[in-house]
């Protein structure tokens, strides 16, 4: 028997790589967006980056309310594909679609409508306000498309069919490498729309990924095909993916609105602070991507074990899982305590002040990845299962009850002033990653599975 473990181990690692490996760079290449965004604008100097730092934690927490019910359509569709059902992999992707539809039409109007007051409210100043706000209302009109894509990533996904998101997001970044200092400096008859051009150039890119996304489901060669027969809403569908989706948001918009408080504090330390924190926060998005990466497929995993009803397999992944992220997330985490003031200066190379203090934000937090990598997973185990209030508890409690109040109390009661805010982050990680981790092992997400599988199973719900 002991000779057998290593083997299904090795099998089990290889199932996860083989999923998280396009899921991790198709990741890597949309945080590219954001990093392409940062470099150009650094060339317009440290307002424009702080413009588009203030912004951006804002804008994704209006996007984190519809991105859960795309998670739900992962975890609905991995357990049919466990259960070798076509017909409801393809009913279920189709009220996915035309759900995620309505609710991203729905947000587009809402960002643009509260993009001044929000602004104001997070304490943009004078310097960067006009921009900060142009900056949100031009990119809320690529929200219909971001979402379209993004439902798309994650139909593929609960298939497992992960490769061919990942050739899509790669030709628009590429795409948008040249669209970018074309949008924001202008050439020739093209006039240069400064921070704005940056907004532009992505919604061009996220229009066409869209488009992409949208005629392989409805052409159907790719292992699921979507039919507007099947768009007509259904109240069961509506209320299924809602049950699951709204705690997945939940988690991901409490995720955002904690960025959002933390810029807030921010604020009060002027702009360049901002901007290194601006700095900070985009390596930290692109550092978390491998254990999303991660989390996703163990979510895909576990998922379609569970329709297969092999929930012990399910477990031996969730295991593996936490290895990896762990050591995986803490050699990168070493990497850039090393790198980290050639990084912060590749973004603003021309403000040394900044420059020390996001290259100190950085090694703070670097250290705490592996933590950071343990947390995603499990909450990829918990997604997996349907049991995505435990995510969403997990979360609020790490950001709301930890990392914000500790952020607060260091930077305004201590010596130690913004640096406080920066303690912060790997504070949180560690008592997350714990409490996560001795969740898990209490095993009752498997309780609750075994109870509730044959119930999800026959409803015809997943």
């Amino acid at each position: 028997m002991s000779k057998k473990n290593p083997v299904k181990e090795v099998s089990l690692a290889r199932s996860l790589f083989t999923l998280a490996w396009p899921i991790i760079m198709a990741n890597i290449l949309q945080t590219a967006y954001q990093l392409i965004d940062t470099f150009w604008l650094g060339r317009l100097g440290a307002n424009a980056v702080a413009a588009v730092s203030i912004s951006f934690p804002i804008l994704f927490l209006v996007l984190s309310l519809g991105a859960g019910l795309t998670l739900a359509g992962t975890v609905i569709v991995s357990q049919f594909k466990g259960a070798n059902d076509k017909k409801m992999i393809d009913f279920a992707a189709s009220q996915t679609v035309v759900i995620v539809f309505l609710i991203s039409i729905l947000l587009a109007f809402l960002g643009y409508a509260v993009a001044s007051p929000l602004m104001n409210l997070v304490g943009a100043g004078p310097e960067i306000l006009n921009d900060s706000v142009t900056y949100f209302q031009v990119s809320s009109f690529g929200f219909v498309f971001l979402f379209m894509f993004f439902v798309f990533q994650s139909l593929m996904r609960g298939i497992g069919n992960v490769l061919l998101p990942m050739y899509i997001v790669f030709g628009t970044v590429l795409l948008n490498l040249v669209l970018d200092p074309l949008f924001i400096f202008g050439y020739g008859s093209i006039e240069g729309y400064g921070v704005a051009g940056a907004a532009i150039a992505s919604i061009i890119t996220q229009g066409l990924s869209a488009a992409a996304g949208l005629f392989i489901l409805f052409r159907g060669k790719q292992g699921i095909k979507i039919r507007l027969s099947s768009m007509k809403l259904e109240f069961r569908w509506v209320k299924r993916m809602f049950e699951l989706g709204i705690p997945a948001s939940l988690e991901q918009s409490s995720r955002a609105a904690a960025m959002t408080v933390m810029v807030m504090l921010v604020t009060s330390f002027g702009s360049e602070i901002v901007a290194a924190y601006g700095i900070g926060a985009r390596i930290l998005s692109l550092v978390i991507v491998p254990s999303i990466g991660m989390g996703i497929a163990t979510t895909t995993l576990v998922g379609q074990n569970i329709g297969a009803g092999q929930i012990k397999r399910a477990e031996k992944i969730g295991d593996l899982s936490v290895k990896i992220a762990f050591f995986g997330l803490t050699g990168i985490g070493l990497l850039l305590f090393v790198f980290a003031e050639k990084l912060t200066a590749f973004f603003v190379p021309n403000d040394p002040q900044v420059i020390k203090d996001g290259a100190r934000f950085i090694r703070i937090m670097s250290l705490s990845f592996g933590l950071l990598g343990v947390q995603q997973v499990l909450n990829g185990v918990f997604n997996g299962t349907r049991f995505t209030q435990a995510s969403m508890l997990i979360s609020i409690f790490s950001l709301w009850m930890v990392r914000f109040p500790v952020a607060f109390v260091l930077s305004a009661k201590t010596d130690l002033s913004f640096e406080g805010i920066w303690w912060a982050f790997p504070i949180s990680n560690l008592i997350a990653a714990m409490v996560a981790f001795a969740y898990y092992k209490t095993g009752y997400w498997k309780i609750r599975t075994f109870r509730h599988r044959n119930e999800w199973m026959e409803s015809g719900l997943g």
